[in-house]
């Protein structure tokens, strides 16, 4: 279910590919045959990904592992690649300094997949004339929230901090949302007046808009060692095929202006 709400949020939808059964971060490889590389994360990219690998003679499996788990996933060996777009308000800055703290001692390297923008899901018409954070301390806003070790969540709290308001003052702060998708249609329905998600949602619903904040980088994490196995070695072609890059031009959103680059090495 998890994966099929994850699919379907988006505009398109791509082949189903061979999920991996993990609960949390803790993968049950009985009777699995492994596949050559597992990929977790939610983005419709990652799909596309996992379908192409094979024309290049390579295996994948899925999980839908939210950036946080992903992680921990990672440390743990249960995955070998994980998405994230984790940004830490004290650093200023995406993904890094999350891979450093989760993954302790560990050389990584991050590769990035896209860029996109978070910001707040309003009404059409936007009748609360909200603009930016500083709305989030007005008496007069409900919010709709997404749960912990979510990248909304954790962008959030992130900047509730910075701001150095309380949560405790924020109406609908602990009213959790399962999806970007549910949250947005929640919003439609005037059920609140704000939830923060990514840009592509807003554009699947009607009585949405969108009032952009932030554009997150979303990062590839694999530890270092895993570049030396044959699949990575594919994925620059990959990334550069005209067929891929065509498919994933369908997914609006996403600005892939870095992809396949490495942003860093720890």
């Amino acid at each position: 279910m998890d994966a099929y709400i994850s699919r379907s949020r988006h505009e398109n939808s791509v082949k189903p590919v061979k999920q991996m059964n993990i609960a949390s971060t803790l993968l049950n490889a009985e009777n699995e045959t492994r596949p050559d590389i597992i990929i977790s994360g939610q983005d419709v990219v990652l799909d596309i990904l996992a379908n192409h690998l094979p024309e290049y003679g390579f295996s994948a499996g899925r999980s839908y592992l939210s950036s946080f788990e992903g992680l921990l996933a990672l440390y743990e060996g249960k995955v070998d690649a994980a998405s994230c777009h984790l940004f830490s308000a004290d650093y200023g800055q995406f993904n890094t300094p999350f891979v450093r703290t989760l993954l302790p001692g560990v050389p990584t390297v991050l590769i990035n997949i896209s860029y996109r923008r978070q910001g707040f899901y309003v009404r059409k018409g936007n009748p609360k004339k909200i603009r930016d954070w500083n709305d989030l301390k007005r008496a007069d806003i409900t919010i709709l929230n997404r749960r912990l070790g979510s990248s909304s969540r954790i962008l959030l709290d992130g900047m509730l901090k910075k701001m150095n308001v309380s949560a405790e003052n924020i109406k609908g702060y602990d009213n959790i949302m399962r999806s970007h998708l549910t949250m947005a249609a929640a919003i439609a329905e005037g059920e609140a007046d704000l939830g923060l998600g990514t840009e592509r949602v807003s554009r699947q619903l009607e009585g949405i808009e969108f009032v952009p904040l932030i554009e997150e980088r979303y990062d590839l994490v694999v530890k270092s060692s895993f570049l030396k196995e044959p699949v990575m070695r594919a994925l620059p072609e990959l990334f550069r095929s005209p067929s891929f890059r065509k498919e994933i031009s369908c997914f609006s959103g996403n600005n892939y202006r870095d992809m396949g680059r490495i942003i860093t090495e720890d």
